[in-house]
């Protein structure tokens, strides 16, 4: 018999911490295997070979724009920016780079911790929730859904791992 994801305890409060690279979702993505961490067990996407190389609808400087706008983001023309928290509240930092193929973001790489209503304002400057995203775990290769990463990225924050991904 299959052994069945596990659900982590979390709340709305508990922060994501991740290190991951987000790649538009293609249509050919299945669930297929599960992964098991230090944070649970979780469902896997098997992803055709062909898919990684698309890009997703948002322009390249067009998110730049997008993310310098953000309050406290620091974007770079290269792609790489830093968002810290206010300097108010529970600190947090998300440090990433977003790559580019003829003009449209291909993918991005992300690292950090953040609370989840700050990663969702952080995706809209990509065009989500219009374009589907998935989610590399860069440490294991494999790649999760949304709603998996969502949970993996609570666990990881509520095991207190996003200390370990804010610089000091």
């Amino acid at each position: 018999m299959p052994s069945q994801p596990i659900e982590p305890a979390s709340t709305a409060a508990d922060p994501y911490a991740f290190e991951v690279t987000l790649h538009p979702r293609p249509a050919e993505a299945t669930t297929a295997g599960l992964l098991d961490d230090d944070w649970g067990s979780w469902p896997v996407l098997h992803v055709p070979r062909n898919s990684p190389g698309r890009t997703l609808t948002a322009g390249f400087d067009e998110t730049l724009d997008r993310f310098a706008r953000l309050p406290r983001m620091f974007a770079e023309p290269d792609g790489s920016f830093v968002w810290v928290s206010p300097a108010a509240g529970e600190p947090w930092q998300v440090d990433g780079n977003l790559f580019e193929r003829q003009g449209k973001v291909l993918l991005v790489d992300l690292k950090g911790c953040c609370p989840p209503a700050e990663f969702d304002r952080l995706l809209a400057g990509l065009g989500w929730p219009t374009d589907p995203l998935m989610f590399e775990l860069v440490r294991a290769g494999v790649f999760l859904d949304e709603a998996t990463f969502r949970r993996h990225a609570a666990a990881r924050g509520a095991a207190g791992d996003g200390q370990r991904l804010r610089p000091r």
